[in-house]
């Protein structure tokens, strides 16, 4: 009898904890389909904020914003970071998700340059802005929240979830595209069709919200409430070389991550001299892949440990990068242009599946979101949100080959740090909490 009562608890566990994780992930899901979609069409209503007659040019201004939104995600990993280790992971992410769902909101509705002149970007650039202060703490915070509910043995694999939801978000926005370049001229789109897909995002953002009030909140924080700190930033300041850490493994990743997925879509219309459909349906595609294969590296770092994972993305980034761009920008074959791709996110998958476990493990409990949170943002900000403007910037001065070898550097930049650094697989503050 005991032997059937303790497996019905062990079960129960196992529910809660996946359905914690469920409800975590697909609220992740839902806040970077509402930032991506952005990206998706800003081929279509950039001219609506920046009337401009190049189109290089209006597109440098509306990634322009997409910078920005960026480069406030500090603000929004401390503001939510600190939050969520003092109010809980929970609360952190239910007030993320209400963020999102205003800017969405905002700029579904937002006039245009002809019927509101200045007003018109600078709505944009608002909307923009609370969007990025919910992204600043949503990943910190949904980080922190998956590799604390999951178990030891197979948290690499749950926390992969993350970027599983994460690319999930721009495999939706791509889905959206495809579907309304099917439904709507493409005149229609650059007239009013562009707003759609950000009053959908709105709309499930609600959806989100319901969500995540009712998750449960991670054992580790329970316990490590019981001893917070007055202030969390002195306490963060204790752990130097972990904020490092996070900064350093961060920013080659960010950069080739934001380089293949974002841009791409650009890069492909722009340099490849793909149609529109055709950018959108190779993104389409390779994303799926891409997020298929999250768990599966996951999987592998949690038989081999986290560092082998990051090093596969350290070397093949630094070695590759440049021949697999330039290859890229000098084709104009659709099927090559989708392998070239995919071949790329293989190797940025080192980096992709692992790297929210890896800084998690770092820190401890009381300041782990905060500790995760914000130098990721600060990295993300400098490096891989600006890189669809950086990228804009060599093309316009005609050495786009430049940004090829920006984003080598980068990578390199970051093995060191993973030629160096500890397995956190072995040292984890988790399993110590």
């Amino acid at each position: 009898m005991s032997q059937a009562v303790q497996s019905t608890e062990n079960f129960s566990i196992v529910r809660h904890r996946l359905r914690s994780i469920f409800g975590g992930s697909i609220g992740n899901l839902i806040e970077w389909y509402d930032f991506y979609v952005y990206n998706f069409f800003a081929l279509y209503f950039a001219k609506s904020f920046f009337p401009n007659a190049n189109p290089t040019v209006q597109l440098l201004n509306t990634f322009g914003i997409y910078a920005l939104g960026f480069l406030i995600r500090p603000v929004g990993g401390w503001i939510l970071g600190v939050y969520a280790d003092r109010a809980g992971r929970k609360a952190a992410l239910t007030l993320s998700v209400t963020l999102m769902c205003g800017g969405s909101l905002l700029i579904a509705i937002a006039p245009t340059y002809a019927a509101f002149g200045l007003g018109a970007p600078i709505l944009l650039l608002v909307a923009r802005l609370i969007q990025g202060i919910s992204l600043g703490g949503e990943y910190g915070t949904s980080a922190t929240y998956l590799s604390e509910i999951a178990v030891s043995k197979h948290r690499g694999f749950y926390s992969s979830f993350q970027y599983v939801t994460l690319i999930g978000g721009q495999v939706f926005g791509s889905l959206t595209l495809l579907v309304m370049q099917q439904a709507f001229t493409a005149a229609e789109l650059e007239a009013w069709g562009w707003r759609i897909p950000f009053a959908i995002g709105a709309a499930l953002s609600v959806f989100g919200l319901y969500l995540r009030r009712n998750l449960e909140e991670t054992d580790a924080f329970k316990k490590a409430s019981a001893h917070q700190r007055p202030n969390l930033m002195r306490e963060l300041l204790k752990h130097p070389k972990q904020i490092l850490l996070v900064f350093g493994l961060t920013m080659g990743g960010t950069t080739a991550f934001y380089t293949y997925t974002t841009y791409m879509p650009t890069f492909l219309v722009n340099t490849v001299k793909l149609t529109r459909d055709q950018a959108t349906q190779i993104s389409f595609i390779t994303l799926v892949i891409y997020a298929a294969l999250q768990p599966v590296f996951g999987a592998v770092s949690d038989k081999i440990g986290r560092r082998p994972v990051l090093m596969w993305f350290g070397i093949l980034g630094t070695l590759c990068t440049v021949p697999i761009l330039t290859t890229l920008g000098a084709t104009h074959d659709y099927m090559t242009a989708l392998g070239i791709i995919m071949a790329a996110l293989l190797i940025v998958s080192g980096y992709t599946s692992i790297n929210a476990v890896v800084k998690a493990e770092l820190f401890p409990a009381g300041v782990r979101a905060l500790g995760v949170g914000l130098p990721y943002a600060v990295a993300a900000s400098l490096f891989g949100g600006t890189a669809p403007y950086i990228a804009l910037w060599f093309k316009d001065r005609g050495n786009e080959a430049g940004f090829y070898w920006y984003v080598t550097v980068l990578i390199f930049a970051s093995l060191l740090v993973y030629t160096f650094m500890g397995d956190t697989k072995r040292t984890s503050q988790i399993d110590r909490d």
